[in-house]
């Protein structure tokens, strides 16, 4: 009875499942199953046939590509209460990018064949996840978007509230947003370094704007940070 609980409450908290008939919150909790996986782990490979639509219960998944110098270009650190995988379970072409386990990590996973025949009787469902997939788009040509013309910094902060708002959790004393994301995965996922991520939270955290705390960054000021994230400039330090 706990686990369902704990695994309905991961269907519940996501915005777009949250909109869905209770009926079928249930048919989807029926089908899912839990999948176990050690830190580094494949969760699935580029390229591997589409097997479902994932959530992740605890730990987090990396969803990245290797290129042909063999560097890591990380897209996603995505921790609990996220959703991944959509893409193909809707196209039924093979997955376009790697995603493991980072730490160890529990997901629930949702077959794809189940889900479909769900989808085949119940067509009211596919505006609701049609949503799903056009946030996504908008979401990757934005990022295309802010690496053409954005600094390090908004960069930096526009992701740190974009992990918030979609994959972020809130600290237990104030409800305050803080985002699960180490500051290597910050630099992957920007293409900087880790010790240029390193000084601008250093900087953002001395203007008072965030906290970093033992893994996980807990945001203090969001009306700043959205402020640079839109380009405006980082203030001096006086």
């Amino acid at each position: 009875m706990q686990d369902t609980a704990r695994l309905a409450k991961l269907l519940q908290k996501n915005r777009w499942f949250s909109e869905l008939p209770q009926d079928a919150l249930d048919e989807m909790l029926a089908l899912a199953r839990v999948r176990s996986l050690d830190d580094g782990e494949f969760v699935y490979a580029k390229d591997d046939q589409p097997d479902g639509l994932y959530g992740v219960i605890s730990g987090a998944a990396r969803i990245s590509n290797i290129g042909p110098d063999g560097r890591e270009a990380v897209l996603a650190v995505l921790t609990p209460g996220s959703w991944f995988g959509e893409i193909s379970l809707f196209d039924g072409l093979p997955r376009s990018h790697d995603t493991l386990a980072s730490g160890n990590t529990e997901l629930l996973m949702i077959p794809r064949v189940g889900f479909q025949q769900m989808l085949e009787r119940r067509p009211e469902l596919y505006p609701l996840f049609m949503k799903l997939l056009c946030r996504r788009i908008r979401i990757s040509f934005a990022m295309l978007e802010d690496s053409a013309l954005l600094p390090l910094s908004s960069r930096l902060a526009k992701r740190l509230l974009m992990h918030a708002h979609n994959y972020g959790q809130t600290d237990d004393e104030g409800g305050r947003p803080c985002v699960q994301l180490s500051q290597e995965s910050l630099g992957l996922m920007l293409n900087s370094s880790r010790q240029s991520i390193n000084k601008l939270l250093k900087r953002l955290e001395s203007l008072g704007w965030l906290q970093i705390q033992y893994g996980q960054i807990l945001i203090i000021d969001e009306d700043r940070l959205t402020q640079l994230a839109s380009g405006a400039p980082l203030p001096d330090i006086n």
